[in-house]
């Protein structure tokens, strides 16, 4: 069957594909309190899921000494690691990776991640065979900068008009928008569907199951 719109599908990792966005707020949570600093409310630090590491402390607790931002970041590095072996992918989701694959589609991932903890995540749960290319962001520009778009395309070979990022996030949704790529929103990961719609995504699922039948659909 001919594609319709795609040849490459990007998708982001946290809160999109695997169940992790209450695990990294809670990680973020107790790095602050661990330093005896003020615990970000959960929908900040939320928020700023998607972000790099880094980007992702400056943004969530802008009024902080910046000398504490290292430590976060260390903070936040031990205690996702203590979490790590609990997360899981979302229901369904090996099932559409594996059927766009078979179907001939190019799948990356985008995701605010280290490459050594998206390697990890990818080796717990048998996926890393499974994508073409893969972007993190400290190999790169953070999102919403459409960097990691632009790099993936030109590895594989592919043209951002016929690629389509999806993702949890505004950052996601931006990036492909600064990227001249086409976004498609989820709804159950870390951002709210209202600033998700402001970002006038090609689709919002509402449910992996939904996600993949707009893809078999519309791809």
């Amino acid at each position: 069957m001919a594609r319709k719109q795609f040849d490459l599908i990007v998708f982001d990792w946290d809160g999109t594909l695997m169940d992790s966005t209450s695990a990294i707020v809670k990680c973020i949570q107790a790095s602050a309190r661990d330093l005896g600093l003020p615990i970000p409310h959960d929908d900040d630090a939320s928020h700023v899921i998607g972000l790099g590491l880094h980007e992702a402390m400056q943004a969530v607790m802008p009024n902080i000494d910046p000398a504490f931002y290292p430590k976060m970041v260390e903070r936040y590095r031990i205690h996702f690691l203590s979490k790590h072996h609990e997360l899981v992918l979302f229901d369904g989701v090996r099932e559409m990776l594996n059927e766009l694959s078979q179907d001939g589609y190019f799948l990356a991932v985008a995701t605010g991640k280290s490459r050594v903890g998206l390697n990890r995540a990818l080796n717990a749960v048998g996926l890393l065979s499974l994508f073409d290319a893969t972007r993190c962001a400290d190999e790169t520009f953070s999102k919403p900068h459409p960097a990691m778009l632009q790099e993936l395309t030109r590895e594989l070979g592919q043209d951002l008009k016929r690629t389509v990022m999806i993702g949890d996030t505004t950052h996601d949704l931006l990036m492909a928008s600064n990227a001249g790529a086409a976004a498609v929103a989820v709804q159950y990961g870390a951002h709210p569907s209202d600033q998700l719609d402001a970002c006038k995504p090609l689709f919002s699922a509402a449910t992996i199951g939904e996600l993949h039948q707009w893809l078999t659909t519309n791809a």
